[in-house]
């Protein structure tokens, strides 16, 4: 008689345990897989929608291939060795025209060029273009062997030389600064210990590229409060009109942070109220 094998209830139990902890981990591994895959994916679509929504601002561009040269320069590659002339085809379809006479340049005043930008149009900031514009205040990257864009966890200005962002902003700044034209305006911050410093972008990459006589004359505003930390006498200042190119003419003048302010009143002459 052929003997039949007995399986204790005890058994039977650990036997569906076993298996019930199993398809448990399967499907947790499954989730975490979809989840993650929902969420690369909206990455790339928040960013992608937000690129292509303030890219429609502008007229006259066709906003998925300026996404698709874009995407490019980073999708797939270490986000810390991303190349300045990886951007060259989205400067290339990202073209803008000149605003001679109008061109404003800045360094660490920011937040006070765009405030009377915003207001005035009497200048244009490189963020009012459409190479700024586009990814003002975004963040961006790829990975190696990854075909998604990433908006976290992404290298820093400061954690690599040619990270994603670095390398965008250093090379549309290059841009903005070829097509500077006529008499260009600078704000530079007053309230810091050096205004025109050489590590900046306004330093390293703008001036250099400021040549004459495309570019004619280089007026500084240099932005100050009550009790101003720099001036137009600065060192730094007669650095900048050293470096830069033989035969453009250098003026600067302190203007306070709170006359700037006025002058954003449309009753106010471009330029001339300071």
């Amino acid at each position: 008689m052929e003997s039949v094998e007995y399986r204790s209830p005890e058994k039977r139990s650990r036997r569906r345990c076993c298996i019930l902890s199993v398809v448990a981990l399967l499907l947790f591994v499954i989730i975490v897989a979809v989840v993650l895959g929902l969420t690369l994916r909206q990455n790339t679509d928040t960013l992608q929608q937000t690129f292509i929504a303030r890219c429609k601002e502008f007229e006259g561009y066709d906003c998925e291939k300026i996404w698709g040269a874009f995407e490019q320069a980073y999708v797939g590659r270490d986000p810390c060795n991303v190349s300045v002339e990886a951007y060259d085809p989205f400067i290339a379809v990202a073209h803008f025209k000149p605003a001679c006479n109008r061109m404003m340049f800045w360094s660490k005043a920011k937040d006070v060029v765009h405030d009377f930008t915003e207001k005035r149009d009497c200048f244009v900031t490189l963020e009012d273009t459409l190479l700024g514009y586009l990814l003002d205040g975004l963040t961006w990257c790829g990975k190696e062997g990854s075909s998604e864009t990433f908006t976290t966890d992404c290298p820093g200005w400061t954690d690599c030389q040619n990270n994603t962002v670095r390398s965008f902003w250093t090379r549309v700044s290059a841009a903005f600064a070829d097509a500077a034209c006529g008499n260009v305006t600078a704000m530079l911050n007053g309230t810091i210990a050096i205004p025109f410093h050489p590590a900046s972008i306004f330093a390293s990459i703008e001036v250099k590229r400021f040549d004459y006589p495309r570019v004619r004359s280089l007026d500084v505003i240099l932005v100050t409060q009550e009790n101003p930390v720099s001036n137009c006498t600065h060192a730094s200042l007669k650095d900048l009109q050293r470096e830069l190119d033989k035969g453009i003419t250098y003026s600067c003048k302190e203007v306070t942070e709170a006359h700037i302010h006025e002058c954003s009143s449309p009753e106010k002459p471009c330029g001339g109220c300071w």
